[in-house]
């Protein structure tokens, strides 16, 4: 029985456990999932205002350079060599920081102005493209003639001589249908993107670490309050089982000191009544005087009484029609002998299972009725008693009701051995055992036992 609370409790503490840490685990995977989603938006909008800044200092910049050529391109015609020479001069001489140009190309794609790598001046390039496979000038002639816009891709940059990512911003210069554009390389925005995701990631993977932290000591603290209670609910169970063996010898001792005194006082009392009147018989048989037969009629008396004595104390140790009829038969014994004897009135309903019950059951439910009963006889004062016994989902249960004078539950003195051996019969057995008693509301006693 020690084992099996021990079993329980243990699985009580599963059962705390485990969900908690089903629930933790979920609801960090959540809370990252959802702080890892939040912070890729963030860091999304961040790079988008970022490039916004971009875009428009790009437009910035091209604008001003329109509007330094716009006299010249108005008064000047396409095809004339020194118009066309003096724009891509001053477009030439348009820089700005360490890395900022502006380059011009024809419509077929023929490199008109590049200051930082003049080698590609008067090259076609209408067919380039980057690492990605993107073609770089054809696109940027499409914008352009679309009225303007934006276009990112690879492209070396001057100071480290590297493929950098480029956004450029291109319009078309009226009238001599050329495009004009500008650039700037946006990696420091990459590298700021990256320093703000790897903190992100790092600040997540914190919080996940604190997390199973704080989880691992809630579930230490846990267990140690299992083990505690466990250590407790164990030593309380062993001094439990102590008291109820202690209890139990001494219910044994008590037994047979009954039993001895019954058969010294009682039974041997008799026997030797018996021998003394079969002595005595006797005597006067071989004196050939006296009456015998009143001596033997005496002797006849005590045994028969010797008899009824010791079918008494087989009784009170086993029942034989417990053993010959079964618990059904030996109860309604017991009960037709109690109306008799007490002339109270009873009501009786047995609805027992059809296969006998095991013989530890069957023994206690006999000896909780005897004792009941004989408790009700001397102390209730009782005109009515209900016993019941009915079976329900693997459970056999006993009732016994009085409306007797009853008494107040928990006041030991009237709380007799009785009442605390048939507690610890049921408790044996892994039983259950309610007493329920209020003075003048009589007693209500009810048992239950698993038969599975």
């Amino acid at each position: 029985m020690l084992n099996i609370a021990t079993s329980l409790r243990t699985k009580i503490l599963l059962l705390a456990i485990l969900p908690l840490t089903v629930v933790t685990v979920l609801v960090t995977l959540i809370s990252m999932n959802q702080a890892r989603h939040l912070s890729e938006q963030e860091i999304a909008t961040f790079e988008e205002n970022l490039l916004r800044s971009k875009r428009i200092e790009l437009m910035n910049y091209v604008d001003m350079a329109m509007n330094s050529i716009a006299d010249i391109v108005e008064q000047g015609e396409p095809g004339d060599p020194a118009v066309e020479a003096e724009l891509t001069r001053i477009v030439n001489n348009f820089t700005y920081g360490d890395d900022g140009y502006f380059f011009m190309y024809t419509l077929e794609g023929v490199n008109l102005v590049h200051p930082i790598q003049p080698e590609l001046v008067g090259q076609n390039l209408y067919d380039l493209q980057d690492r990605e496979g993107r073609y770089v000038i054809r696109n940027l002639l499409r914008l352009a003639q679309e009225g303007g816009g934006f276009f990112r891709y690879l492209w070396e940059k001057p100071s480290r001589g590297d493929l950098e990512d480029k956004l450029s911003y291109v319009v078309m210069v009226p009238k001599f249908n050329w495009m004009i554009g500008t650039g700037l390389y946006i990696d420091d925005i990459a590298k700021e993107v990256a320093a703000i995701r790897l903190k992100v990631t790092h600040n997540i993977r914190n919080t996940f670490f604190t997390v199973v932290a704080i989880l691992a000591a809630t579930l230490v603290v846990i267990a140690l309050v299992g083990v505690a209670i466990n250590v407790h609910a164990t030593q309380f169970a062993d001094k439990s089982l102590r008291h109820m063996a202690h209890r139990y010898v001494q219910f044994q001792v008590a037994q047979r000191r009954n039993f001895a005194r019954e058969l010294h006082d009682g039974i041997n009392q008799m026997m030797v009544s018996v021998k003394f009147r079969i002595e005595l018989a006797l005597d006067k048989l071989h004196a050939g005087k006296g009456n015998l037969g009143e001596d033997l009629e005496k002797a006849h008396q005590v045994l028969d009484q010797t008899i009824q004595e010791v079918r008494r104390l087989s009784h009170d140790l086993r029942p034989i029609l417990l053993d010959d009829l079964g618990l059904e038969s030996a109860l309604q014994s017991l009960l037709d002998d109690f109306v008799l004897r007490t002339d109270i009135s009873m009501e009786v309903s047995l609805n027992l299972p059809d296969a006998r019950l095991p013989d530890d059951i069957e023994i206690t439910l006999y000896r909780m009725a005897q004792e009941a009963l004989t408790n009700i006889e001397r102390h209730s004062g009782a005109t009515q008693v209900s016993l019941k016994i009915w079976q329900d989902h693997g459970h056999v249960w006993l009732e016994i009701k009085d409306n007797g004078k009853g008494f107040q539950a928990g006041d030991e003195e009237h709380t007799g051995i009785g009442l605390l051996n048939m507690r610890e019969r049921t408790e044996l057995l892994s039983g259950t055992f309610h007493l329920h008693s209020r003075p003048g509301l009589g007693t209500v006693l009810r048992a239950g036992f698993g038969v599975l």
